[in-house]
């Protein structure tokens, strides 16, 4: 749910000192120096992860199981500080913070205890050919996982691949954004308090640099989460080594508004999708298409709501301050070019934008081919458009290189159904916005430029997993086809079962 523009875009030298600064986004303040790990001080950590991962894959399921809830329990104990942790380094309100803690927490722990449900041996159908064979599926751990976290949502997002990575019987190198450190600090400092000698769970601090070292170090798998531009870099490096590689990028995740939609509903959760964490959630959302009988109803309602919005750096604040600096130039490139373009702002505008925040804007009538439409803002803007009918609604929301989440709103729960079934997504809500983003069990991922492979669930366990297929012979089978001197009446019989079988 998340977008790293940062962790490995176009690789700085490392300074003499071999240290970064960690800045407090609202106001540009210190807040700590970490090292910066070189390809050297990566390898060390891989190295000592891989002793870990044997120790950590005889623990069983059971062990793990017990291991990470009691992880689980240390984190969860000490929210509070983690929140705040998190506060700092993005800039977020501390309450929205919290909430990020939170979500973590029930995945962890949904991880921890459905691992062994998921991934134990389990027998499969031999089929009538071979039923002499007995089959068992089996799923092993891949050994290391690199994890290459981003800095919106710092502790949310990676802990959906660091949590399904440990379940699954991995060992896990952690590369936090260099936005923030702090927070992959705070939870390797939780780990080892739990198991000082096991570096189950290690963190790698660094800049660009350190998180092509890591991709580049052996690993069994990396997990990033990013830009699909920085995706394809980390891909470039993977490829070398043909690591494995499960990419989570940005999106442009469109909400469609029925005529029958509640509209106080459909209002409160645009502006949470939309302005939430001033707008710095990949799956949340940027653009709005509303049918034509209730779009100026939709708009006077959102309008209203978004010019109580306040952003700011204390806690009672709507959102913080846009933690990556540099994110503010392209916020401001769209809504010039859709201003240029003939659009309305109905709320905010070109003076919208400041050294450090970004007030809200709302961009009406806004071309199809405007950037604010089809590419990723990462900001607090959103574009409502009005459209004819649903189908259209379908249609525009499905025109763009993106794929990751949308949501339908829609009293006919069958109908929202349908529409979301013709969005080309990972994934869809009906009737909220990130419904998905809470459920342990639902995968998290999606198509096209949004990446590729799946984080939580069964299908997030699985993906840090190796199937291995096992056969053991029950009995001598009755045909002997398996052999250099098969004879005429054994092929006879197969042929006129092939027949029978599959050839009326």
């Amino acid at each position: 749910m998340t977008q790293d523009l940062s962790t490995t875009d176009t690789p700085s030298p490392a300074p003499p000192s071999a240290t970064f600064t960690s800045l407090d986004p609202r106001d540009g303040s210190v807040l700590a120096e970490y090292p910066i790990a070189d390809a050297t001080d990566v390898a060390a950590a891989v190295d000592r992860a891989r002793s870990a991962a044997r120790w950590w894959a005889a623990q069983g399921f059971r062990g793990r199981r017990d291991w990470l809830l009691e992880f689980k329990k240390a984190v969860a104990a000490d929210a509070e500080a983690l929140a705040a942790v998190v506060s700092a380094e993005t800039g977020k309100p501390r309450g929205d913070a919290f909430l990020e803690v939170m979500l973590a927490i029930e995945h962890l722990d949904w991880a921890a205890r459905n691992a062994k449900k998921v991934l134990r041996p389990r027998r499969v159908p031999s089929g009538l050919a071979s039923a002499n064979q007995q089959a068992t599926l089996e799923y092993q751990p891949l050994g290391v996982i690199g994890v290459i976290g981003p800095w919106n949502y710092p502790v949310y997002t990676p802990m959906g691949s660091i949590s399904y990575a440990l379940a699954a019987g991995n060992a896990v190198v952690f590369k936090p954004s260099e936005l923030t450190p702090g927070v992959g600090r705070w939870l390797e400092q939780k780990w080892n308090a739990l198991a000082p000698t096991q570096p189950v769970f290690q963190v790698v601090t660094g800049l660009g640099e350190t998180g092509a070292a890591l991709a580049r170090s052996g690993v069994d798998k990396i997990a990033f989460t990013g830009s699909g531009a920085t995706a394809r870099k980390v891909m470039a490096v993977c490829a070398e080594t043909l690591t494995p590689l499960v990419a989570e990028c940005g999106g442009k995740d469109a909400m469609i508004v029925a005529e029958d939609a509640d509209l106080d509903k459909a209002v409160e959760m645009a502006a949470f999708g939309a302005f939430g964490n001033a707008g710095q959630t990949c799956a949340g959302v940027e653009r709005i298409y509303v049918v034509e009988p209730v779009y100026r109803q939709f708009l006077d309602k959102l309008t209203a709501t978004i010019e109580r919005v306040r952003p700011g750096g204390t806690d009672d604040a709507s959102y913080g301050p846009m933690t990556l600096p540099r994110q503010i130039d392209i916020v401001r490139g769209q809504i010039d070019d859709a201003l240029d373009h003939g659009a309305e702002a109905v709320v905010g505008g070109r003076e919208s934008v400041h050294d450090r925040y970004v007030d809200p804007v709302i961009l009406t009538d806004v071309p199809e081919r405007s950037s604010a439409v089809c590419e990723e803002t990462f900001g607090p803007t959103v574009v409502v458009n009005k459209v004819r009918d649903l189908d259209e609604a379908v249609e525009r929301a499905n025109a763009t290189d993106y794929g990751l989440g949308a949501s339908v709103f829609t009293k006919d729960r069958s109908r929202g159904r349908k529409i979301a079934d013709r969005l080309r997504t990972g994934m869809v809500s009906v009737n909220s916005v990130l419904g998905f983003a809470g459920i342990p069990s639902l995968p998290f991922g999606g198509i096209g430029e949004s990446g590729f492979g799946r984080i939580h669930g069964a299908d997030g366990l699985r993906e840090f997993s190796r199937p291995k297929s096992v056969t053991v012979e029950r009995f001598r089978a009755p045909l002997n086809l398996l052999t250099l001197e098969r004879t005429a009446r054994d092929m006879k019989i197969a042929a006129w079962m092939l027949k029978t079988r599959h050839g009326r």
